[in-house]
């Protein structure tokens, strides 16, 4: 069972439902520790006062900000005295059209859930509600000292809240394109073969078809390492297509496209293990391939057409 993170009330119009809040996503990053090089010795942080040296308690350290010549603290209880709500409140101002908000302005993703059985009839009835209309509630309420903007939404089988970044959070993305126009406007041509590409290359949203590969290549370093095995490099990113190159790379990238399978650039081959390396290879037919490093596999794979079915 998760851990509920949060409890309050969402409020709209003159209904209160309490609520729980929970993470709605899991970090499956492998965790490290730290160690001195060469040894076995565990790095260990401490909060220590400056002036004196001396470790600190948790329960002994407050907030504060420097102000002139000295500080000012604030207790937690003095924050939460002044949040919006006492903090315990989740009050929808308006209801958007889900669409209209910009992906940049969404950070996590929470679930909401009723807090007991009774409260679970006006709980489904604005899920509903909301689910029929297309429409987002958005609200403001606190969570560990900083004010959050949300959007509540209706999921399939729960209510969901995204915290959004506040409008003046959002950085401008035109002050990093300052390419000259004449070298960044595309022709007609590039257009058309980009659009043939991206045509070739579209299916349904299917997350389940996608895994953290990454997460396992280091689960197999560490294996490795703990054998005394040799540890294989991935193969090195692919390097960028100049201008001068551009409509060649689109071009062989089209005719990867009608030929019904995907440039190959898409493809992760890291992903892969050695055995289903070598098996890529026997069926693309690349000679030498029983005497090829991983590395030196990756990269012939990848340079090697595929062959038409």
């Amino acid at each position: 069972m998760p851990r509920k993170i949060w409890s309050g009330s969402i409020n709209f119009g003159l209904v209160t439902i309490p609520v729980g809040l929970y993470a709605a996503t899991e970090d499956h990053t492998i965790q490290f520790h730290q160690y001195e090089r060469g040894t076995t010795d565990r790095i260990r942080y401490k909060r220590v006062n400056e002036r004196t040296g001396e470790e600190v308690g948790q329960g002994d350290i407050v907030k504060g900000r420097e102000a002139g010549d000295g500080v000012i603290t604030v207790e937690q209880g003095e924050l939460d005295e002044i949040a919006p709500g006492r903090s315990r409140t989740i009050d929808i101002s308006t209801f958007v059209d889900l669409g209209e908000i910009d992906p940049v302005h969404f950070q996590r993703t929470y679930w909401l859930a009723p807090t007991s059985g009774e409260h679970y009839r006006p709980y489904n009835l604005l899920r509903r509600a909301m689910q029929e209309t297309g429409q987002a509630g958005i609200a403001t309420f606190v969570l560990r000292g900083k004010q959050y903007l949300t959007a509540v939404r209706a999921d399939e089988q729960a209510l969901a809240l995204n915290t959004l970044y506040f409008a003046d959070e959002i950085r401008d993305p035109g002050e990093l394109l300052d390419a000259p126009s004449d070298q960044a406007s595309p022709t007609d041509k590039e257009i058309q073969m980009a659009t043939t590409i991206i045509e070739s290359m579209s299916g349904e949203w299917e997350p389940e078809a996608y895994e953290d590969t990454y997460t396992a290549r280091v689960e197999e370093l560490l294996a490795e390492k703990a054998r005394g095995g040799e540890v294989a490099a991935a193969s090195a990113p692919p390097q960028p297509t100049n201008v001068t190159d551009l409509t060649e790379a689109l071009r062989r990238s089209v005719d990867e496209a009608r030929k019904g399978r995907q440039p190959r650039a898409a493809e992760d081959l890291s992903a892969l293990s050695k055995a289903e390396l070598d098996d890529r290879a026997k069926q693309l037919g690349i000679k030498g391939r029983s005497k090829m490093k991983r590395a030196e596999l990756e990269e012939a794979i990848a340079s090697t057409p595929a062959k038409a079915s």
